[in-house]
C-alpha cells in the first residue's frame, strides 16, 4: 500500500510537471496544486514567488523557492530580466541569509539612556509611532518643517519621503549621491545634458574597447555589466585597466596601467593630447555634435606623455599605445564613468574629462559605446499637492552646490550642527536602511550632528551602528517578506519587476510602507497614502500599463517594447543635446557661468609623509558595503577583510602574511580592531588596500563584530568637491601599529 501511495504521489508530480512545462492552462495547474497541496512541495513547488534583490542597487529580478516546510530554500534569477539574464551574483543568491539571520532586529525599541549607550527597552508599534509622530510635530512647530530630514538607501525611502514631503520638507538624501556617484552625474549633465543613472547606459555587450579607471568590475558585482564584459572579452575586446592595484579585472586586461594614486586627471588630459594631436579623434562627430573643440585642443597641449610620466609614473609609450588602442576601436569604445567616484575633491572635473574623452572618440549614442536608455512610464495615483518648502538643506548651508541635482547626505549632516552661518538647522532625522556611522566620512562629524538632534528614528533590518544612537528603532522585515513598489529600470528596453512576500515576516517586524502609513495616520497625512495596502496600489499602477498584479505574480518581470527605434544615433542624425549650446560641451558653459573651470585642469594632490601609505578601499563580490557583513551565507564566503601590502613595504616593517596589525591615520585616529596582512605584488608600494564594510562595533551582530577594520573610521580628511559637494575620501594615509593603545 505504501509503495502504491508513493507511486501515485510521483505520478501526480509528473502530471503537474507536464502541465506546467507543456504550457496548458495556468488556472488548471493552479487548481491542481491547491487541491493536492501535499503533493507539491520541495523541488516540485511550482508556486514560485517573484522578487527583486535588495542586496545592491542593481535590483536583479528573481524567483524565491521554499522547501517542504515552507522555508525559503533558494533564490535564482528570472530569465526574462534584462538586469540579470537569469543569473544571480553571490550576493543575490545569498540574500536568503538576511531572512535567516538570528541577529536581526525583532521588535520596536525605545532608547532609555543617552545616545550611543545601546540601552533600549522593547516597545509596541503604537508606542513607537506615537513617540515619533509627537516628536516630528514638536520639531516642526518649534523649528519649521525644513528642520526635518530623511536619509535613505533602499525601497522604503519612497514611503517615508511622502511623510516628510507631507510635513513640508524636501530634505531627502541618499548617501549614494554625495558619497558615490554624484560627481559623474553632474559631469555628464554638464557635458551631454544627460546623466548616467542606474543601470548605466554603457553598451559593453558590443564594445571593442573598455577602459576602466578605478572601476572594479568583477569585484563590484554590477551583474549585467559583468556578464556583458565577459562576453566582450570572449569576442576579443580590448580591456584597459587603470588602477594602482592589480584587480580581478586587471588580470583580464590587455593593458594594466598601475598609476600613481591621485594622478588620474593627468592621464586623462594626456590621452586627449595624444588623440587630438595624432588626429585620432572622430572628426565628423566632433564637428557635428561638439562645442569648444578649439579651446580644448589649445588647453591640452601642455599635457604631453613625457610630462605625464613624471606625474603618473606611466611610461610615455604606454600612454600613447593605450590612446591608439581606444581610437582603433572607436566609436565602439567606452571610457567607463565608474560608480564610486568620490576620490580627491576634483571629482566632477575628473569625470568631465572622462565624458570629454568619450566625446572625442565619438562613443556617445553609438553601438559599443553609450546607448540611449529608455525607462517604462508607469503612472502613479494622483496625490494632493505637497506643501511647498520655504527652505531646504542648501539654504541651511548658505546656498552652496547649485549644480547638485539631489540633496547631499553630507550636507544634511553638516546642516544638523548649529552654526552662526546657517539660516536654519536640521533637528530631526529619519534614517532608513543606511548605516550612517559607516557610510558618511568623518565619523566624528556625524556623531556630533547626531547629538544635536531632537529626534533620530532608525528603520533597519539589522542592529547596525546607527541604531545604537537612535531614539526609536523600527525593525523592518527583509525584502523576502514584503511587497515594495515596482522596480522600473532603464535599459535597452524598458522593464518592470515585482517584489512580493515569499513568507510572512519573522518576529515582530513590518514593511516600511505600513510603518510610514501608520506614522502618516498620526500626522493627519493619510491623503498621501490612499491605498491601505501597497499591493492595491501596485495593482492599480499595473492596470494602467495593461497588466495586473495577478499576471506579475506569475511572470515576475514584464518587458515593454521601446516607443521608438532610437537605441543609437542614426547616421548624420541631427541631435539637440540638453545643454546651453544644444551640443556636447567640451567647453562647459554651465560650469563657466558658476565660476568653475570650463575645461578640466590637473591639480597636484597631497601625498603621504614618510612611513604612511595612501588608504585605498574597494568591494568584494560577496558583500555589499557593510550591509551584508553579518549575513550567515555570505560570511561563510568572506568573514573579514585583509590589508594588501606591497612586499617592499612588508620588508621595511617586518610584516608577515596573516599577521594582524592596527592602523593609524594622519590625524592620529587608531583603528578599533586589527586586520590581517596580505603581502602581495598586486598593490603599489605607496598604497595599502582593504575591502570596505568590515570592523563592525555593535556586539549584537555576532558574526561580524570586531572582524577586520572599518576604513570609514580612518577617513577623517574629506576633500569636498567645490562644484557639487561630493566627499572625496582617498586623501587619507595610514601607518602600521602593533597595538591600539592611545599614547599619553
Amino acid at each position: 500500500m505504501n509503495s502504491r501511495r508513493q507511486f501515485l504521489k510521483i505520478s501526480s508530480l509528473s502530471a503537474a510537471g507536464l502541465i506546467f512545462g507543456g504550457g496548458l492552462l495556468d488556472a488548471f495547474a493552479e487548481n491542481l496544486v491547491k487541491k493536492n497541496p501535499s503533493h507539491f512541495k520541495g523541488p516540485f513547488d511550482f508556486v514560485r514567488t517573484p522578487t527583486y534583490c535588495e542586496v545592491c542597487f542593481w535590483k536583479c529580478a528573481g524567483w524565491v523557492y521554499k522547501d517542504e516546510n515552507g522555508r525559503i530554500k533558494k533564490i535564482i534569477g528570472n530569465n526574462d530580466d534584462p538586469n540579470c539574464n537569469g543569473r544571480f551574483c553571490p550576493r543575490g543568491t545569498g540574500g536568503v541569509g538576511m531572512y535567516n539571520d538570528e541577529d536581526r532586529l525583532k521588535t520596536p525599541l525605545i532608547r532609555t539612556e543617552e545616545r550611543g549607550e545601546q540601552t533600549f527597552r522593547e516597545a509596541s508599534w503604537d508606542e513607537a509611532f506615537d513617540y515619533i509622530a509627537a516628536k516630528l510635530q514638536k520639531v516642526k512647530k518649534e523649528h519649521g518643517p525644513e528642520s526635518l530630514a530623511l536619509f535613505s538607501h533602499g525601497s522604503g525611502g519612497k514611503y517615508f519621503g511622502k511623510v516628510l514631503k507631507g510635513l513640508g520638507s524636501n530634505n531627502i538624501a541618499a548617501p549614494s549621491y554625495a558619497q558615490c556617484r554624484g560627481p559623474r552625474e553632474v559631469a555628464f549633465l554638464a557635458t551631454y545634458g544627460q546623466g548616467i543613472n542606474s543601470p548605466e547606459n554603457t553598451d559593453i555587450r558590443d564594445t571593442k574597447c573598455l577602459v576602466l579607471i578605478g572601476s572594479h568590475l568583477g569585484e563590484n558585482m554590477h551583474n549585467g555589466q559583468v556578464q556583458e564584459m565577459s562576453d566582450a572579452i570572449d569576442k576579443g575586446a580590448t580591456i584597459i585597466t587603470v588602477d594602482p592595484r592589480f584587480s580581478t579585472v586587471a588580470s583580464k586586461s590587455k593593458f594594466w596601467l598601475p598609476i600613481k594614486p591621485s594622478t588620474d586627471m593627468a592621464l586623462l588630459l594626456t590621452w586627449m593630447n595624444v588623440i587630438i594631436n595624432e588626429e585620432l579623434y572622430d572628426k565628423k562627430y566632433v564637428e557635428k555634435y561638439c562645442y569648444g573643440f578649439d579651446q580644448l585642443k589649445e588647453h591640452v597641449q601642455q599635457y604631453t606623455p613625457e610630462w605625464a610620466y613624471g606625474v603618473t609614473t606611466l611610461k610615455p609609450q604606454q600612454i600613447r599605445e593605450t590612446a591608439r588602442a581606444m581610437a582603433d576601436a572607436a566609436p565602439a569604445v567606452i571610457v567607463h564613468p565608474g560608480r564610486h567616484v568620490t576620490w580627491y575633491g576634483d571629482d566632477t572635473q575628473r569625470l568631465r574629462a572622462v565624458a570629454i574623452l568619450n566625446a572625442l572618440l565619438g562613443s556617445w549614442g553609438r553601438r559599443g559605446g553609450y546607448y540611449n536608455p529608455e525607462k517604462a512610464s508607469v503612472p502613479h495615483f494622483k496625490l494632493p499637492d505637497f506643501p511647498k518648502p520655504s527652505k531646504n538643506w542648501r539654504d541651511a548651508m548658505g546656498g552652496k552646490y547649485e549644480l547638485a541635482d539631489l540633496a547631499l547626505a553630507s550636507g544634511v549632516c553638516d546642516a544638523s550642527i548649529p552654526s552662526p552661518e546657517m539660516s536654519c538647522a536640521i533637528k530631526a532625522w529619519i534614517v532608513n536602511g543606511t548605516n550612517l556611522i559607516n557610510t558618511l566620512p568623518n565619523q566624528a562629524n556625524t556623531l556630533k550632528a547626531i547629538q544635536e538632534l531632537d529626534l533620530i528614528a532608525v528603520v533597519d533590518t539589522m542592529p547596525m551602528e546607527i541604531t545604537g544612537y537612535a531614539d526609536v528603532v523600527l525593525p523592518e522585515c527583509t525584502y523576502l517578506e514584503r511587497y515594495d513598489s515596482l522596480r522600473v529600470s532603464q535599459g535597452r528596453e524598458p522593464s518592470i519587476a515585482l517584489r512580493m512576500p515569499a513568507v510572512d515576516p519573522k518576529y515582530n517586524t513590518k514593511p516600511a510602507y505600513w510603518m510610514a502609513r501608520e506614522i502618516a495616520k498620526r500626522l493627519d497625512l493619510l491623503d498621501y497614502f490612499p491605498f491601505e495596502n501597497l499591493e492595491d496600489e501596485i495593482d492599480w499602477e499595473l492596470q494602467q500599463v495593461g497588466t495586473s498584479l495577478e499576471e506579475m505574480q506569475r511572470i515576475g518581470v514584464k518587458r515593454i517594447k521601446r516607443e521608438y527605434d532610437d537605441l543609437y544615433f542614426e547616421k548624420n542624425e541631427d541631435i539637440e543635446f540638453d545643454t546651453n549650446t544644444g551640443k556636447i560641451e567640451l567647453y562647459s558653459t554651465a560650469l563657466a557661468e558658476e565660476g568653475f573651470e570650463p575645461i578640466p585642469v590637473f591639480v597636484q594632490h597631497p601625498e603621504p609623509q614618510e612611513g604612511f601609505y595612501r588608504l585605498i578601499y574597494g568591494r568584494a563580490p560577496m558583500h555589499t558595503f557593510s550591509r551584508t557583513a553579518n549575513n550567515p551565507n555570505l560570511t561563510d564566503l568572506m568573514d573579514e577583510n585583509t590589508l594588501w601590502v606591497n612586499p617592499k613595504v612588508a620588508k621595511e616593517w617586518d610584516l608577515k602574511n596573516d599577521q594582524y596589525v592596527y592602523l593609524e591615520n594622519q590625524d592620529g585616529i587608531i583603528s578599533d580592531f586589527s586586520i590581517k596582512v596580505r603581502v602581495t605584488e598586486r598593490i603599489r608600494f605607496d598604497s595599502v588596500y582593504m575591502v570596505h564594510g568590515f570592523g563592525h562595533a555593535d556586539k549584537r551582530m555576532k558574526r561580524c563584530f570586531g572582524k577586520g577594520i572599518s576604513d570609514t573610521q580612518l577617513i577623517s580628511n574629506v576633500m569636498i568637491d567645490p562644484i557639487m559637494g561630493g566627499t572625496g575620501m582617498r586623501g587619507n594615509f595610514v601607518t602600521f601599529r602593533f597595538d591600539n593603545k592611545k599614547e599619553a
